[in-house]
């Protein structure tokens, strides 16, 4: 539980190898950090960043975590305990969306970045409502606040989710429990290795200030970099045409 002034004492990261959760968990333990979880497939590939924690003064553990099975979500969330905040972190960007490609693939795609999203989303507001406090961190992208065709499964992936989470902020409502959407442009990080960058392109350091200060100020939705809000309200009404050239 948070501390008498209000400091995330403990962190549960589902999906442990994100580069804007390592940054948030770092600002986190500039405070009153004490115990941070890192729930990842292969636990020895966090090894040196436990080591880094632990170095810190601060309790870590990698917990082993596939997140595309169903019952996992439940279960490390009953190994992490009383958690103060979870940060939903995992996804995958795949290949530039081709009409013509594996449809098997798309698909496999929209399962990996939606359908288990959804459902350590569920477990997890499911579990903070019952302990009666914490927050729920859901990275999304402004991929899904308007779909580019370069990008069409993965910016439907995120819109779906975005969505749920959204729906998911109204039903722990009252409960003690919180959601907190975050919406990242372009970030500079191991997914997006070799890429050209987009307009507002940012860094996993940036998003996590960001991140740090919603969390502080209770925010519901995180835009990162904030101009993109004011960005996505313009791009969001683009007729079609225009869209699509902007869409490649």
């Amino acid at each position: 539980m948070r501390d008498a002034t209000g400091a995330v004492q403990h962190v549960l990261v589902l999906g442990g190898n994100s580069d804007i959760a390592w940054a948030v968990v770092d600002l986190l333990a500039e405070t009153r950090l004490q115990r941070v979880e890192l729930a990842v497939r292969d636990p020895h590939s966090v090894k040196e960043r436990i080591d880094e924690l632990e170095a810190m003064g601060i309790e870590a553990r990698a917990l082993r975590y596939d997140a595309s099975d169903v019952d996992a979500h439940d279960r490390v969330l009953a190994e992490a305990g009383d958690v103060d905040v979870v940060l939903l972190a995992f996804g995958t960007l795949g290949e530039p969306y081709d009409l013509h490609a594996d449809t098997a693939a798309a698909a496999a795609l929209a399962h990996a970045n939606f359908v288990t999203g959804v459902a350590a989303a569920h477990a997890s507001a499911r579990h903070l409502a019952a302990q009666g406090h914490g927050t729920l961190v859901v990275f999304s992208s402004v991929a899904g606040a308007r779909v580019r065709s370069a990008n069409a499964v993965y910016g439907a992936g995120k819109a779906g989710l975005d969505g749920f989470a959204q729906g998911l902020a109204d039903a722990v409502h009252g409960t003690g429990a919180r959601v907190m959407i975050v919406r990242p442009g372009f970030v500079h990080s191991k997914m997006t290795e070799g890429m050209e960058p987009a307009p507002f392109a940012t860094t996993p350091e940036r998003v996590a200030k960001d991140v740090v200060a919603g969390l502080r100020r209770r925010r519901r939705v995180v835009w990162s970099p904030p101009a993109l809000r004011g960005a996505f309200l313009g791009l969001r009404n683009l007729p079609p045409p225009l869209w699509r050239r902007l869409g490649q």
